[in-house]
């Protein structure tokens, strides 16, 4: 988990195979098929997590921290990607427009990847991060930086 940005995709395509693990993108899921910016009914997402974490091993990734919280009870490891927002706005400007964005939504996520630290009672924020991952029991990792993002996938590929 981790803000818009913070390379959460990134890291999640180099671990699947080292792992064994099918990967799930919570875009995929919360988003309508083809329909970037259209959420997809909230009680059907809830139950394809449902069904996807019921799975007997699986690697998810995404901002989604409501979604977090239903995988949380079968998660044995949770990595948060803590970079700074001016690191995460950087990835974004870098990767530019994606996934059929208009270039006002492209504006939308940029102001909603800014907001990360000031958003309050919001799953998808800092401290709705920051909640999950203290009150997670299991193994977790809380990388802050490239330079430690790096470090923590090649213990996966040297594997």
């Amino acid at each position: 988990m981790g803000n818009g940005g913070s390379g959460k995709t990134w890291l999640a395509r180099r671990l699947p195979e080292p792992l064994g693990l099918p990967l799930v993108h919570l875009d995929d899921v919360h988003w309508e098929p083809g329909r970037y910016g259209i959420a997809r009914d909230r009680a059907v997402v809830h139950g394809d997590v449902r069904t996807i974490t019921a799975g007997e091993a699986w690697l998810i990734e995404g901002v989604y921290g409501l979604y977090v919280d239903i995988a949380l009870p079968r998660t044995t490891t949770l990595i948060w990607l803590d970079l700074s927002e001016e690191e995460c706005l950087a990835n974004i400007m870098r990767r530019g427009i994606q996934g059929g964005e208009s270039q006002e939504s492209f504006d939308g996520l940029l102001k909603w990847v800014s907001e990360y630290k000031a958003r309050k009672n919001n799953w998808n924020s800092f401290d709705g991060h920051l909640k999950l991952y203290e009150s997670f029991s299991g193994e977790k990792a809380r990388l802050t930086n490239r330079a430690e993002v790096d470090a923590y996938t090649e213990r996966f590929l040297q594997a």
